[in-house]
C-alpha cells in the first residue's frame, strides 16, 4: 500500500524586525515629560499634606479662625494687637521648654524636671542679678551652667544607672523641689530694668522675645536636620540597638540630648524673670510646664518613643495651646471647661495623627 508523502506545513514568514521594534517602542512609550513632572507634583504635595507639621499649623489656623467667629459672636473682639501680643508672649517660654522637650524626646527619653528648674532658674537669675545691670552676664552664666549640670545629671543617670527617663527625672524634679520649698516662700531677688525689657518690649505687635524664641527653634532645627549629632539622635530614637550595631554613641547621644533640654529650659527661665522682675518658686510648677511643654510635643507630630518629629511641628503645638488658651479666657470658660476641652483637642490631634501614619502601612501590606 503506497504510503501518501508527508505536508510539510509551509514556512512561517519572519516577522518584520523594523515592525515588531516599532510595536515593542509604541507598547513601552515612556509617560510624556510633563505627565510625570504633573504626577510628581501631586506626589510632593500628597506628601507635604501628610507631614504632622504642616497639619499642625492647618490646625492653628483653624482653631484661630474659629476662635475669632465664637468671639465676635459673643461680642468681643479677638484679632486685636493686644490680643495677638498676649499669644505671641504666652508662646515663648512654654515654646522654649517644648523645644528642649522635642530634643529629649526624639532620643526615645523623656524630661519630668523642667517646671521645678524654671523656677530654680528664675531664682537664680533675680538673686544672681540683685537690681544690678553689671551683674546679668554672671547671672545668665550661673543660670545656664544650672541648667546644664541638671541636664548631665539626668543623661548620666538615665545612661550609666539604666533608670527610666521618666523616674530618673521626676526624682531630679523632687530634689529640685525640695530645694526651693527648703529655701523659699515666695518671690526673691530683683532684675534689673535694662534686664526687663527682654520681657515687654515689642516691635509693633511682636515682642522681642519672640525673636529669642525663633533664634532657638532656628539653631535646633539646623542641629537636628544638618549635624551628624541630630541624626544620631533621630537614629536612637528610632531604634536604639540597631543606631547602636550601626555605630552610633547611643549613650553620649541621650546625654547631650538631656543637656540641650536644660539649656532650652535655663533660657525660658530668663526670660521668665524679666517677665516677673523677681524670681519665683512657682514659676515653672502653676504653669504646669513639664505636662504643657509634653503636650505641645505630641501636639505638633513628634512620637513619644522618639525618632520621629521636629521643631516645626512643636512650634506649632504650642501656638494652638497658647490661641486656645486666649479664646477660653476672653470667653470666660470655666478651669474645669477650659482643661476638658484642652483634653479632648489633644486626645484627638493624636488619634487623628495616628490613623494617618497606620493608614500608608496598611495600603502596603
Amino acid at each position: 500500500m503506497a504510503t501518501k508523502p508527508r505536508q510539510t506545513p509551509p514556512p512561517t514568514p519572519s516577522p518584520n524586525p523594523r515592525r515588531t521594534r516599532r510595536r515593542a517602542a509604541v507598547r513601552h512609550r515612556p509617560t510624556p515629560r510633563p505627565e510625570r513632572a504633573r504626577a510628581a507634583s501631586e506626589r510632593r504635595a500628597r506628601a507635604r499634606l501628610a507631614d504632622p507639621a504642616v497639619g499642625i499649623w492647618l490646625a492653628a489656623l483653624g482653631v484661630t479662625l474659629l476662635g475669632w467667629l465664637a468671639v465676635t459672636v459673643r461680642g468681643g473682639d479677638f484679632l486685636t494687637q493686644p490680643t495677638v501680643t498676649g499669644i505671641l508672649s504666652s508662646c515663648v517660654a512654654l515654646g522654649l521648654i517644648a523645644l528642649g522637650q522635642t530634643v529629649v524626646i526624639l532620643t526615645g527619653s523623656l524630661d519630668l524636671s523642667v517646671a521645678f528648674l524654671v523656677s530654680l532658674g528664675t531664682l537664680l537669675a533675680a538673686e544672681t542679678m540683685a537690681g544690678q545691670d553689671g551683674n546679668i552676664p554672671v547671672a545668665v552664666a550661673a543660670v545656664l551652667a544650672l541648667s546644664a549640670a541638671v541636664g548631665l545629671a539626668n543623661g548620666l543617670v538615665v545612661t550609666q544607672l539604666k533608670v527610666h527617663a521618666f523616674i530618673a527625672t521626676l526624682g531630679t524634679g523632687l530634689i529640685l523641689r525640695g530645694w526651693i520649698e527648703d529655701n523659699y516662700t515666695g518671690p526673691a531677688g530683683s532684675v534689673p530694668a535694662t534686664f526687663r525689657r527682654l520681657g515687654y518690649d515689642r516691635i509693633g505687635p511682636v515682642p522681642v522675645s519672640v525673636l529669642l524664641l525663633a533664634a532657638v527653634a532656628l539653631a535646633l532645627w539646623l542641629l537636628l536636620r544638618h549635624t551628624r549629632i541630630g541624626h544620631h539622635m533621630y537614629a536612637t530614637g528610632g531604634d536604639e540597638h540597631a543606631a547602636r550595631l550601626s555605630g552610633v554613641p547611643t549613650r553620649r547621644t541621650v546625654v547631650v540630648a538631656h543637656v540641650l533640654c536644660s539649656l532650652c529650659v535655663g533660657v525660658a527661665a530668663l526670660f521668665l524673670a524679666a517677665r516677673f522682675g523677681a524670681g519665683t518658686p512657682w514659676a515653672g510648677t502653676e504653669a504646669r510646664y513639664d505636662l504643657e511643654s509634653i503636650a505641645a510635643v505630641v501636639l505638633g507630630g513628634t512620637i513619644l518613643a522618639g525618632g520621629r518629629g521636629g521643631v516645626a511641628g512643636t512650634l506649632g503645638g504650642v501656638l494652638v495651646l497658647a490661641v486656645l488658651d486666649s479664646v477660653f479666657d476672653q470667653l470666660s470658660v470655666d478651669p474645669f471647661t477650659k482643661n476638658a476641652l484642652r483634653g479632648v483637642v489633644i486626645i484627638a490631634a493624636v488619634a487623628l495623627a495616628a490613623r494617618s501614619r497606620r493608614r500608608p502601612a496598611r495600603r502596603t501590606a
